[in-house]
């Protein structure tokens, strides 16, 4: 039986495995991820039907809630979760070089920060703690605010920093908007932090803020 010939999970997995998971749709690479043992011809209508109910829009498909995903037909608790998971793992994956990683550019924080921060819809801040050698230290969630604002106080920015010693921090938030050029509001903020890492010893090296269009940097625009 040829490639062509072969029932739709099978060509899907044949295909996978022969030619690599980068060369599938996302259609079919959601077919392959929620197909249940026993039950493979029902594999391709799902898979449609789950990018339908989200207009084909990764994005709020990566970001949707385990009741949002088993709202949809043929998408039950267990699929929902193995979805989540998957998603999950991949992000983790994606930034899985923290433990070991030594910061010399603002570009080597993206790798930490993108993944879980892209796809969010609501404003997120980080910091990124840093050693006196600027070796990685841990990646810290300040606040999580609303469509277009997080609630940050400069005592909850610096108390991560505080309690695992760090010799500095870069600062990371979001625009959901996926725009990340920088508000008034965004280096009214970082300036009175910065003033406050100087008070405690605590250098800020740089602010970045991410959208799905890229990346800006405080420190390049010489916002700080």
């Amino acid at each position: 039986m040829t490639p062509q010939n072969l029932p739709e999970p099978q060509r899907v997995r044949k295909c996978l495995a022969k030619h690599g998971e980068d060369t599938l749709s996302n259609q079919e690479l959601l077919s392959v991820l929620i197909s249940p043992e026993g039950r493979d011809h029902l594999m391709p209508e799902t898979a449609a039907t789950l990018l339908n109910a989200f207009d084909g829009n990764l994005k709020d498909l990566f970001t949707a809630t385990i009741h949002q995903l088993t709202r949809v037909e043929g998408v039950g608790f267990s699929k929902a979760c193995k979805i989540k998971a998957a998603f999950e793992l991949g992000k983790r994956a994606a930034s899985s070089c923290e433990d070991t990683l030594v910061i010399e550019s603002t570009d080597d924080v993206i790798p930490i920060v993108l993944p879980h921060t892209v796809f969010l819809k609501q404003e997120q801040f980080r910091v990124i703690l840093l050693d006196s050698k600027n070796k990685f230290i841990r990646n810290c969630i300040i606040s999580v605010g609303s469509l277009d604002k997080a609630l940050v106080e400069p005592r909850e920015v610096f108390r991560p920093a505080l309690t695992h010693a760090a010799a500095s921090l870069i600062l990371v938030h979001n625009h959901p908007s996926g725009d990340p050029e920088p508000s008034k509001e965004d280096i009214l903020l970082t300036q009175q932090l910065c003033i406050c890492g100087a008070i405690l010893g605590i250098e800020v090296i740089d602010h970045v803020i991410i959208g799905i269009s890229g990346y800006a940097s405080f420190k390049k625009r010489n916002l700080m």
